[in-house]
Formats: structure tokens, sequence, C-alpha cells
């Protein structure tokens, strides 16, 4: 006997939404932690927050690039889910002048993207990568969330201490002073399970506004290869909950993008923008800038000229004219030394600094030099490997001029983060004395050009090192290192 098997037409619109509920469910479910602040309180915090960063950091106010990326953050916006939208959030996307490798949301929808985080994406989708993970942060309220673990304080108490973690280090601990301790790593800081989620809502708000989810993974790679030895900022307070790149390609297999935004044009156009103006200060320039109480142009508009203004007390970045044959010689306390006579003398403190017109000028309220060469002795002597200090005799020892050295360009690192080594160490002669000679890359302050920088070093009888650099543009090093080695060749120390 044979059955009958009996078939049922499906119709086609509920094939559409069986479909549309499997992709949904291969998504990784996300739900919102436990908070017991309001959306309301968020918004609070977050607005007050925000107006400390407008008046700490410079904020680029520049229609064309903040158009840009008010366009990118509010088709995020538009693509939040449903069970996430919050309708009183207030969003807004401001770029912050400095050229850290960073970005960060406050509570309540305010979200700041540096300009250095622009400056390094290679295509738009790398860009709504980094603001789609700061968003999740927003929509999940990960920042209340987290303080809600810890004691409920006042909301109004809140914005300094948030401030002083957005700007870190020592001037941050200044900006948070009279708040509770760890009030801003608390909103700004997020766990590993906190990561996880935005990465992975992330990836989801990118797929529904028409981005590839994988080029949030790509710009999370760029942000550490770029970030250089220092360790970037970035994720420094956005630790990498594990597998990170891994995790967000396989949320991305699992995501449908119709007709994936493509076309970079927009950013393309906002980076030649950025070209256009002077180069961003580092956040430490930038508010230490804003507490002396100056601004580099009004309202931080910029003109269309390549170069800012570096008219100052010590000269005009411009034209630099070749360096003099003839040499003059100069009396530094415990050395003298022979430089181009077209050079002027420049001495600050335990520096002096030898540069041709044009060469030198006041950048962002900090002096500075394109070509040249600067000479210094630092106050800290080097320590031996007993512990005491290495007076004496000692004072050929490789080992303590290595060590010595390495300390010193770590201090050159903290204002000059761009700094990186180019070649290692080999041995120098300064005046009789065995001491070391490395090459290292910066990007110029003046200009926002690559830079090269030629660091001579020496311990002195008492200890205390003495360096010498030369520094000029990459296509100009060449030739300025016959300049620097000769000048090497003329110093004599006295000490």
């Amino acid at each position: 006997m044979h059955s009958r098997t009996m078939r049922r037409r499906i119709p086609s619109s509920i094939v559409a939404v069986l479909l549309t509920a499997s992709l949904v469910a291969a998504q990784t479910p996300i739900s919102a932690p436990q908070n017991r602040y309001s959306p309301s309180e968020d918004v609070q915090l977050g607005q007050q927050a925000a107006k400390e960063v407008g008046q700490q950091l410079p904020l680029l106010r520049d229609d064309q690039v903040q158009s840009a990326v008010t366009t990118i953050g509010q088709r995020l916006v538009n693509a939040v889910p449903n069970q996430f939208r919050h309708p009183e959030f207030r969003y807004s996307f401001d770029v912050v002048n400095v050229r850290e490798i960073n970005a960060f949301a406050l509570p309540g929808g305010p979200m700041f993207v540096n300009r250095g985080m622009l400056e390094a994406a290679e295509d738009e989708g790398q860009v709504a990568g980094v603001m789609a993970h700061e968003l999740s942060h927003v929509v999940l309220r990960h920042g209340t969330a987290q303080a809600t673990k810890a004691t409920k304080y006042q909301v109004g108490a809140l914005a300094g201490a948030i401030l002083g973690a957005i700007i870190g280090g020592t001037t941050g601990s200044v900006v948070s002073q009279g708040t509770q301790f760890g009030l801003g790593t608390a909103f700004l800081r997020f766990s590993r399970e906190y990561e996880r989620q935005a990465d992975l809502l992330g990836a989801q708000i990118m797929a529904r506004a028409g981005y590839d989810p994988r080029d949030m993974a790509n710009m999370f790679r760029i942000i550490e290869r770029k970030s250089g030895s220092g360790g970037p900022e970035w994720l420094s307070d956005h630790p990498n909950p594990g597998n990170r790149y891994d995790a967000i390609v396989r949320e991305a297999q699992m995501l449908r993008v119709n007709n994936p935004r493509r076309n970079s044009n927009a950013l393309v156009r906002m980076q030649a923008r950025l070209r256009q103006m002077p180069p961003a200060p580092t956040t430490e320039q930038a508010i230490r800038n804003t507490s002396n109480g100056r601004s580099r142009y009004p309202d931080n508009r910029y003109p269309d000229s390549r170069y800012p203004d570096t008219r100052g007390s010590t000269g005009t970045i411009g034209v630099v004219a070749p360096p003099s044959n003839r040499f003059r010689t100069y009396e530094e306390g415990v050395f003298s030394v022979s430089v181009p006579s077209n050079w002027r003398e420049l001495d600050k403190g335990n520096t002096v600094t030898f540069a041709p017109e044009g060469g030198y000028g006041n950048v962002y309220g900090d002096d500075t030099f394109t070509h040249g060469m600067e000479m210094g002795i630092t106050t800290d002597k080097t320590r031996t490997g007993g512990g005491g200090y290495n007076y004496g005799g000692d004072s050929n020892n490789t080992t303590n001029v290595r060590n010595a050295t390495e300390n010193l360009i770590e201090s050159l690192a903290r204002t000059n983060p761009n700094l990186s080594r180019a070649t290692g160490y080999s041995q120098a002669s300064v005046d009789t004395r065995r001491g070391l000679r490395t090459v290292l890359n910066n990007v110029s302050d003046a200009t926002g050009e690559r830079e090269r920088i030629e660091l001579f070093t020496v311990v002195l009888n008492d200890g205390r090192l003495f360096y010498a650099l030369g520094v000029a543009p990459n296509g100009d090093f060449s030739r300025y290192q016959n300049v620097f080695h000769r000048v090497m060749g003329s110093i004599q120390i006295n000490d």
C-alpha cells in the first residue's frame, strides 16, 4: 500500500519572515547589563562631561570634516536595534584636534573622534567601525552600568572625573582633582565583557547601516600597528576581550549586508582637508595650551594655509638657507662647539639649540626646530650595577651610556608620540670619549612631515649624560648628516 504525501504551498511572505528570523537568530544575542541609573541620568551626566571636554580639549570647528563625521554617526544611530533605542538620548559627533589615535563616547550620546583616528583610517568603513563600537557602549549604557557595581554617586559630581579619565596621565589627574578617585575610569574604561558586547553589537549595527563589519576588525589592527611601542591609547581604555579580530569576523559572517558601502570619497575629501591644516598637537600640548589661555586660531577654525603661523619670540618656520661652509665656535659651559655661521644660538636652560633662520619657531606654545642641532646635559646621573652613581673613571662604561640613552629617548618620546627607532646603536666618539650613536624617526610638530634625528650620547665624569641630536626632514637628512658629523668632531668637553 502506497501512502500519499500531502504538500502545502507556503506563502512567499511567510518564507521571507522565516528567513529573516533565521538571520536574526544567527546573530550573537546581546543583553544590556543591569543598571540602577535612569536613561535621563545618562543624558545629564554625558552633557555635563561633554561641556567639560569642549572647554579643555580643542574641538575642530571645520564644516566639511564635521559634516562627514556626523553623517557617519547619524547613519549608525538610525541602525541601532529597537531594544536598545533610548528616545531621550542626545547624540552628537565632534572631532578633537589632537593627533593620538583615539575615540570615546559619553553616557547619553556625545561622541568624540580624535583627528588622529580619521587620518589613520584607510576607508570610511573603518571610521564607522570605531564609531559603531563607541555607540554600542552608549546604547548598552555600559558607563552607568559599570558605576552601578560601585557605590551610587551623585551624577552632578562625576563630570570632572570622567574628563580626567579621558585626558589621562598627570594632566588628567589635575583635571579630576576634587572628585572621587576612579570614577572616570569606571565610566570610560570598560571590562572585557563589555568590550566583547560592544564589538559584537557594533558589528551588527554596522551591517544594518550598510557597512562591512570586518572593517571594524581591520581598524583595530591598524590601531595596534600605528600606535608604536608606547601602546595604543584607544586599546588601553578598551582591553582586548580575547581573539577580538576573529570574533568580529565570525560575527560578520553571520550578518547580511545589503549593498555594503564601498565608496570612500567622503573620507578621501575629509583627509585631504585635514592635510591642509596645521598638524594636530598631542593631547598634552593641547591641554597645556588651553590652560595657558592661548588658542592657535579663534574658535579653532583653520585657514587654508598648509603651515601654522609660528611667529613668536624665537623665529618663524619657513624657507631654510643651506648650512654655511664657515663655522663659528661657541662656549657652552662644560663644552665648546663649532656650528655653521648662519645658524643662530637659542639657549634654553639645560639645552642649547643651533638652527638656521626659517628652521625654528614656536608651535602650540612650544619651541621647535626643523633643521639644526640641540645639545644638552641631563640632570639625572647614570647608575652603576651596584645601585650607586657612576662617578669618575667609569664614564666610558657602555652599559651605563646605553641605559642613560634609553631613558633619554623615553623622555623625548613623551613629547614626540611619533618618535621611533630607525637604527640600532653604534659606537661613536665624542672628544675621544666612547659613546653611542643611533638614528630616530619622527614627525615634525611644525610641518607635519617626517623627519630624522641623529642622536649622540656620552657620559660625563660626574655621571651625567651629554647628548647632541641633529634634526632634518627626511629629504634633507643625508645632506645635513655631513654637517652633524663635522659639528660633533668639533666638540670639546671640559668637565
